[in-house]
């Protein structure tokens, strides 16, 4: 049977990897959820998060992880390639679906890219 989670080498798990995505990246903000994306050396994308303590106690902040994890493993398509994305949410994600998060982010992704066109 096959394993449906992100893989090891789709996960942002090093210091430096967040902070070179915090210092170069460029900024997609929603009502409820920041998203900082920079490009990476990699020939895939990979996700980190950034979850405060103002969000909630530890299980609505990994509740909000899983939610945004599903989110990205189920809809790669809408990211641009080769980049790495730190997701920074809110508390307000919790009360979305996957389906509802990846057709926001979709929308706000089309509207950089054709903006920076």
């Amino acid at each position: 049977m096959k394993r449906e989670g992100l893989s090891r080498a789709e996960r942002l798990s090093r210091k430096r990897d967040f902070e070179r995505v915090f210092r170069e990246g460029q900024r997609l903000d929603l009502p409820y959820l920041r998203v900082i994306y920079a490009p990476n050396n990699c020939d895939r994308r990979r996700i980190g998060f950034a979850v405060s303590k103002k969000v909630g106690k530890a299980v609505v902040r990994n509740r909000i992880k899983r939610l945004l994890r599903e989110t990205f493993r189920r809809h790669k398509e809408i990211f641009p390639p080769h980049c790495d994305f730190v997701f920074i949410p809110r508390r307000e994600v919790a009360q979305l679906s996957p389906p509802e998060i990846a057709r926001d982010l979709a929308e706000a992704f089309q509207k950089c890219s054709s903006g920076s066109s």
